[in-house]
């Protein structure tokens, strides 16, 4: 005893549980299985577990306590049950079926159901679709399995009555109950803590006992207590989940983010929709006159619709991420217009579509003027803030048929497709008087001559932007056609219609 105090001494609250919980175990196990002292022992450890619940509820408080109240309650119910299961047993010397205890028992089984559904309920923010997918195949391919293999054979058992033959299925309906919701929560999203490995693990340790001797009475009547201790690691797994730290997460609302579809998941599916195919070849195999083709049939087709379901979402993901990539690769991610590389597609796509139409297209190099000393005052946060603002009035200034692209660092360009020179010198100069927080910009215009490459028609727009900003900034430049240009490194002299002399009023 002084070895177990010392054991236990500094541990935490839910480690104390275990520690008694596994001796409690021990010496029930100990015990001869139909002694009245060793199920006294097993009954108040089914009622400690309910009272565990309870103070792991109090002393952790959980955002959602409520969910645990009923948890607490089934517990108290199931124990509720062992007890008169022991009175039935020992004092009352009852032998037929259904009896009282099949009363407690059964109610159990629907407040475990509630509790689990309001949990996983709690853990999800929004639309879950592809966890529900996921869970309703397995639990399709799990009621094929309890029907063929616990179920059916209830239903054709003459011996039993009427409310036998109810009560017996009554018992593996519970159980299904609980693997779907068992499933339903291992697919939600939420926090992995401890104390969610002991929730499952106490409905597993439940699910395994209950499945074993409803298995068991099936060939012989179960006697020899082995099937307990999965109903006593259920009372302590239960205890120690509500009284782990961890507990007040597992209840909170995941945070929305990417689904993962991990090869653990792709492998649980794999298994559930094969699950049909081995229930028929077992049955072919052990009693072919005797196949359940409606069962079979019926799971088999439900199977297959929700495997095209699931695929029909993981496309629908695929392809809106592939947009979400081509958004990306072709947008600028600070100011959001389009960037260099969707420019140069663009411009090359309008100069082919002008090539039929007989349309011209202007293009337009813009520069902010001393956006560095704008930097280098304000920061680079306003920076950046500035180069949103102004995309934004720049753009509200354009038709829908035309781009706004940033071009490189502070330099924007700007394609006006059907648009003449005077017509897009216009567009700019309404452009510069909506440059917002009093900034300028310098800006060159070139129109296509019909033979030029886009390159050409850029550098010639660019060299206008370089007459500009040499000509005091703050002013828009048309460009002069590529016959004027007279060699490398040489400027072209300007057209008539050149506005570098004369900025547009603000």
């Amino acid at each position: 005893m002084v070895a177990f105090m010392s054991l236990l001494r500094g541990r935490p609250l839910w480690q104390w549980w275990l520690l008694c919980g596994a001796v409690v175990g021990a010496v029930y196990l100990a015990l001869l299985s139909d002694s009245p002292q060793s199920w006294a022992l097993y009954d108040v450890f089914g009622f400690a577990s309910a009272a565990a619940v309870v103070a792991g509820v109090r002393r952790n408080r959980p955002r959602r306590p409520g969910l645990w109240y009923w948890f607490a309650a089934a517990l108290a119910m199931w124990a509720v049950g062992d007890v008169t299961f022991d009175l039935q047993y020992f004092a009352w010397h009852w032998l037929t079926f259904p009896a009282p205890a099949d009363v407690p028992y059964l109610l159990a089984y629907p407040m475990f159901a509630i509790g689990a559904f309001r949990m996983i309920k709690g853990r999800i923010s929004g639309r879950d679709r592809a966890g529900l997918v996921d869970a309703a195949i397995v639990s399709t391919s799990l009621g094929l399995l309890s029907w063929s293999f616990l179920m059916r054979p209830i239903t054709q058992d003459d011996s039993l009555g009427v409310l036998a033959r109810l009560v017996s299925l009554a018992y593996p309906a519970g159980d299904l109950l609980l693997l779907i919701m068992l499933v339903r929560l291992i697919t939600t999203p939420g926090a992995r803590t401890a104390s969610y490995r002991l929730l499952i693990a106490a409905t597993g340790a439940q699910l395994v006992s209950d499945i074993g001797y409803a298995v068991v009475n099936m060939f012989t009547v179960y006697t020899d207590g082995i099937l307990d201790a999965g109903w006593l690691a259920m009372y302590l797994l239960w205890g120690a989940a509500a009284l782990h730290p961890s507990m007040r997460a597992l209840s909170e609302v995941a945070p929305d983010q990417a689904e993962r579809f991990t090869r653990g998941r792709l492998s649980l599916l794999a298994v559930a929709s094969l699950l049909a195919p081995v229930v028929l070849a077992v049955q072919g195999l052990t009693d072919p006159a005797g196949i359940d083709w409606v069962a079979i049939v019926l799971s088999s087709v439900t199977l297959f619709l929700l495997v095209l379901i699931r695929m029909a979402g993981l496309i629908s993901r695929v392809q809106d991420q592939a947009a979400q990539l081509r958004a990306l690769a072709h947008n600028d991610a600070l100011t959001g217009v389009p960037n260099r590389r969707a420019w140069d597609l663009e411009l090359s796509r309008e100069m082919a579509k002008a090539l039929r139409s007989g349309e011209p297209v202007a293009v337009a190099l813009l520069d902010l003027d001393h956006f560095k000393r704008f930097n280098d005052t304000l920061g680079h946060p306003a920076g950046d803030r500035l180069l949103k603002e102004v995309s934004a009035a720049w753009r509200d200034q354009l038709r829908e048929g035309d781009l706004l692209a940033r071009y490189g660092g502070e330099e924007f360009g700007v394609l006006l497709a059907g648009q003449s020179q005077e017509t897009a010198l216009a567009v700019l100069e309404r452009m510069r008087a909506v440059t917002p927080h009093g900034q300028t910009f310098s800006a060159g215009v070139a129109v296509w001559d019909r033979a030029e490459i886009p390159e050409q028609l850029v550098a010639r727009a660019d060299e206008a932007l370089y007459r500009s900003k040499h000509g005091g900034r703050d002013r828009v430049t048309a460009a002069a056609g590529p016959a004027a240009v007279s060699g490398p490194g040489e400027l072209p002299p300007l057209r008539e219609e050149s506005r570098s002399s004369h900025p547009a009023p603000r």
